[in-house]
């Protein structure tokens, strides 16, 4: 079993892709990409970098090495288009994180709503005005 974690990126830059593993992802851990050029931020001692270049097109598709990843974000598609009437993307960072949640929380459905009612609890109240507001990506 693993565990996802959803940061938002505004680009994918070399520069944004840093920052988001500096964010997201522990020292010594390995990444797997494509040829995408901002990958190489992963190419430091602090990961191992796995690269598999696809070039593009039905090849890439069919890479078995992005068969987890390609799986997971049908999923993350499937939930939000499933779930929401109106999908708004100042909205995609709470869209994101309500999916990360229960993801990470599948095996033990018996926990996951006293776990939320818990959170809930702690949770001060947030005016409505707040909840509206688009969330800006770290």
């Amino acid at each position: 079993m693993f565990a996802i974690k959803v940061i938002g990126v505004k680009g994918f830059t070399l520069d944004e892709i840093r920052r988001y593993a500096q964010q997201g992802i522990a020292p010594g851990s390995e990444i797997i990409s494509d040829g995408l050029g901002c990958f190489r931020a992963f190419d430091t001692p602090s990961y191992v970098h796995n690269r598999h270049i696809t070039r593009g097109g039905h090849a890439s598709v069919e890479n078995p090495e992005f068969n987890g990843i390609k799986t997971l974000l049908g999923n993350v598609k499937n939930a939000i288009t499933g779930t929401y009437h109106a999908i708004r993307g100042q909205h995609a960072p709470r869209y994101l994180a309500e999916f990360e949640y229960r993801f990470n929380r599948r095996y033990d459905l018996k926990a996951m709503i006293p776990h939320f009612l818990t959170v809930a609890a702690r949770t001060p109240p947030m005016p409505y005005r707040f909840l509206k507001m688009a969330e800006p990506y770290a």
